[in-house]
C-alpha cells in the first residue's frame, strides 16, 4: 500500500519534478549523481576499469559497491522521513548520491576520485539551487525599514521569516511561507521577509545566528504591536535551537494562524467602514467649502 501511495504521489508531482529537472543546477546534479553509474556500465569504458568481482566482469557492480549503493539508499530513505517539500526530498538524494560517488571513484582510481571530487566543490562554489519564483503575498525589508514597518500599525499582526539565501533549508521553505502567505495574507495579518545574511546587524539585534551550525535558519518571529511574541525555533539558554519541523500544519498550529485570521477579518470591516466614514466626511467637508 505504501509504495502505491508513493507512485500515486510521484505521479502527481510529475510535471512540477519534471520542470525542476529541466532548470541547469538539476540537470548537472542528476548528471553528477548517476555518473558512477555511468561509467560502470558505459560500453567501452567499463572493460578497462578494475574490478574485484570473481569473474572479473568490469562491467558490473563488485559486491563492496553494491554495499555502499545499498547504505546509500537507506540513508537518503532515513533523511527523507523528515523531508517536507519535494526539493528537500531531490536536495537529499543528490547531496547523499554525490558523497557515495566520491568514495566509489576513490575506491576505483584515486584519479577519479580526484576528478570528481574536484567537480563537486566547484560545482558548490558556482551553481546555488534556483530560489522560489512562485506568487507570494510578502514584503521584503530591509535593514532600514523593518522596524518601521513593524511599528506602523499597531493593529497589524506581522509574521516574518529571517533568511538566508544561501541557506537550502530557507530555500526548502520558501514554497511553504509563500503558500501561507496566500491563504492567510489580510489587512491584519502580514507577511514578511528579511535576508539576514545580507543584514548582519538585524540578525545581531533579533539574537539570530547564522552560522550554518546553529540550526537557527530559517526563524519565524510573530510580532504584534511592534513587539516580538513568539518564535521558532524557540532558542535555549544555552543559545541552542530547539529543533522544529517547518510544515504548514505546525506553523498554523503553533502560531494560531486560523484564529488570527478570524480576528484579522474583523479588523479589515472596521477598518473598512473607517475608510468610508472618513470619505464621508472629507466629501461633506468639501462641499461645505464649495458652497462658501
Amino acid at each position: 500500500m505504501g509504495i502505491i501511495t508513493g507512485l500515486f504521489t510521484f505521479l502527481y508531482h510529475f510535471p512540477q519534478i519534471y520542470k525542476w529537472l529541466l532548470k541547469p543546477y538539476y540537470i548537472v546534479s542528476f548528471s553528477m549523481t548517476v555518473a558512477f553509474l555511468l561509467v560502470r556500465k558505459t560500453p567501452g569504458l567499463c572493460e578497462h576499469l578494475s574490478s574485484a568481482r570473481d569473474d572479473g566482469n568490469s562491467c558490473e557492480f563488485d559486491w563492496r559497491e553494491l554495499e555502499i549503493l545499498m547504505f546509500l539508499s537507506a540513508i537518503v530513505m532515513m533523511k527523507n522521513r523528515r523531508a517536507i517539500t519535494m526539493e528537500q526530498h531531490i536536495g537529499n538524494l543528490f547531496m547523499f548520491s554525490k558523497v557515495a560517488n566520491v568514495i566509489l571513484f576513490f575506491r576505483l582510481d584515486i584519479r577519479f576520485g580526484i576528478l570528481y571530487l574536484a567537480l563537486c566543490v566547484a560545482f558548490v562554489m558556482t551553481c546555488k539551487p534556483p530560489l522560489y519564483m512562485g506568487p507570494e503575498y510578502i514584503k521584503y525589508f530591509s535593514d532600514k525599514t523593518i522596524d518601521e514597518e513593524l511599528q506602523r500599525d499597531s493593529r497589524v499582526t506581522w509574521i516574518v521569516e529571517f533568511y538566508a539565501n544561501w541557506s537550502s533549508e530557507c530555500q526548502s521553505f520558501a514554497r511553504i511561507f509563500a503558500d501561507l502567505s496566500l491563504k492567510y495574507n489580510c489587512a491584519g495579518l502580514r507577511f514578511g521577509k528579511v535576508d539576514i545574511g545580507r543584514y548582519s546587524d538585524i540578525s545581531e539585534r533579533y539574537r539570530i545566528s547564522t552560522s550554518p551550525l546553529s540550526k537557527q535558519l530559517p526563524s519565524l518571529l510573530l510580532f504584534q504591536g511592534g513587539q516580538e511574541v513568539m518564535r521558532r525555533p524557540m532558542v535555549d539558554n544555552k543559545g541552542r535551537a530547539v529543533t522544529w519541523t517547518f510544515n504548514e500544519e505546525n506553523i498554523i498550529r503553533e502560531f494560531n494562524l486560523n484564529e488570527i485570521f478570524q480576528k484579522s477579518k474583523k479588523l479589515n470591516k472596521s477598518m473598512s467602514l473607517r475608510e468610508k466614514q472618513n470619505s464621508r466626511l472629507q466629501s461633506l467637508a468639501g462641499a461645505k467649502t464649495k458652497k462658501q
